[in-house]
């Protein structure tokens, strides 16, 4: 589902710690508290995505599984 501006006001955006701060390509979060919002970090006023909380938890679970 994409996000709308409304929801991105004042929200605390996280870059990955596997980020290399080099301006190579990172993805941030933020949580909404219902939702977690994902956009790129070289494009961050572009199209967000926006997920379920219980969806994005599954997803983490399952990358660091690898």
């Amino acid at each position: 589902m994409k996000a709308n501006a409304d929801q991105v006001t004042g929200l605390t955006w996280a870059k990955s710690s596997y980020s290399a701060g080099d301006g190579g390509d990172c993805v941030e979060v933020a949580d909404t508290g219902t939702d977690v919002l994902i956009r790129d970090s070289k494009r961050p006023e572009e199209a967000l995505l926006s997920v379920g909380a219980d969806e994005w938890a599954a997803f983490v679970r399952m990358a660091a599984r690898g």
